[in-house]
């Protein structure tokens, strides 16, 4: 259990590292939104055309035809130590669609152990306090169809980024998405989303006095030397096509790949980019009743035990039903971290007024 709890305190503390371009950064945004999107694996880059699409691909939301949605999820990590919501609404315009999320993804409670030891090495208990690490997140997102081409989708999320870790530091972000469906006369769909597409650039103010000790005159806990960190830009892309198996039930299968331009733990990882696929799938009866599967994730991990080199990935499942515009979706899915059993369960939903008022 240490080993799991160190690596969620190391990932909230990324500010704490010397270097300025971090591989894993903002990563709270990567985790995506909607039961629906997670239990298929995020297998969702063509086929995610609603108010939860900015957290996929934001020319998603051009799907949304009529009036207004608004949606809201909820979803617990690591045993209930990390929380992540998400609350979102999109409108139909003359031109297009604008959509506002908000995401926050926090651990609370978190013990403060840095006055701990006094300046004399005493170890005083009294002086241990509790604090709370949130990530935060403003999306504004607008998708259109360039041109009038009712075959091309596009969308653009600007973001902003606050985050904050007690006393010890906060910092300020702002970054942007670029996105696209394309839909041939076939039935195929591809689409894809640059993450961060010029980089997302956190700044940092850093409380010293709280996060350093003293202790025979030797210092603990140095506050970082870098104020600023960038999030390199990430590439998702994927195609989908829609089966229909009978005039009630159809299936929709959707591939991709993500690319992280920076070496990772990936299947195939170089020092330019690294490149894992995903895919996922969703079996749908009379547009009312949903089951759905998916993969992600795929890593070349070290096992700390035996120290053999495996392959690590991240399952999921969901299903969903929808009533008169009403749609409640939920997922589960493994962190695939390490090949770890620690199960999240996703809960979302969604009211689509178009479709509630046609009814």
């Amino acid at each position: 259990m240490k080993k799991y709890l160190l690596l969620v305190f190391s990932l909230l503390f990324g500010f704490s590292q010397s270097q300025i371009i971090r591989k894993y950064s903002n990563e709270f945004l990567n985790i995506g939104a909607g039961a629906r999107g997670i239990g298929m694996g995020g297998a969702v880059m063509t086929s995610q055309d609603d108010v939860y699409s900015p957290m996929w691909n934001p020319a998603g939301l051009n799907g949304i035809t009529r009036d207004w949605q608004g949606a809201a999820m909820h979803a617990e990590y690591f045993e209930s130590i990390a929380k992540y919501d998400y609350l979102a609404y999109a409108k139909v315009l003359e031109t297009g669609v604008f959509g506002v999320s908000v995401v926050r993804l926090g651990v609370d409670n978190i013990l403060n152990t840095t006055q701990l030891i006094d300046t004399e090495g005493n170890i005083d208990y009294d002086k241990i306090t509790k604090f709370s690490q949130s990530d935060y997140a403003g999306i504004i997102s607008y998708a259109f169809n360039p041109g009038g081409n009712p075959k091309l989708d596009v969308g653009v999320n600007a973001k902003i980024v606050y985050r904050n870790v007690g006393k010890f530091a906060s910092g300020y972000g702002f970054g942007f998405d670029v996105g696209a469906i394309y839909k041939a006369d076939n039935g195929w769909k591809f689409g894809g989303v640059l993450r961060d597409a010029t980089t997302t650039v956190n700044f940092w103010s850093v409380n010293q006095k709280e996060l350093s000790t003293i202790v025979n005159g030797e210092e603990f806990n140095p506050a970082p030397t870098d104020k600023m960190e960038l999030t390199m830009p990430k590439l998702n892309a994927g195609a989908s096509k829609l089966f229909n198996i009978n005039s009630s039930l159809y299936i929709l299968p959707e591939a991709g790949i993500n690319v992280d331009f920076a070496k990772t733990a990936a299947l195939l990882s170089t020092d330019f980019a690294s490149i894992t696929p995903y895919a996922g799938a969703e079996l749908g009866y009379q547009k009312m009743i949903f089951v759905r599967l998916g993969v992600n994730r795929f890593q070349s991990i070290t096992d700390i035990e035996d120290l053999q080199r495996k392959v690590s990935f991240q399952p999921s499942a969901g299903i969903g039903i929808r009533y008169r515009g009403l749609t409640l979706d939920y997922a589960i899915s493994n962190s695939g971290i390490g090949g770890s059993n620690f199960y999240s369960n996703f809960f979302s939903l969604k009211l689509d007024m178009g479709e509630f008022r046609n009814d």
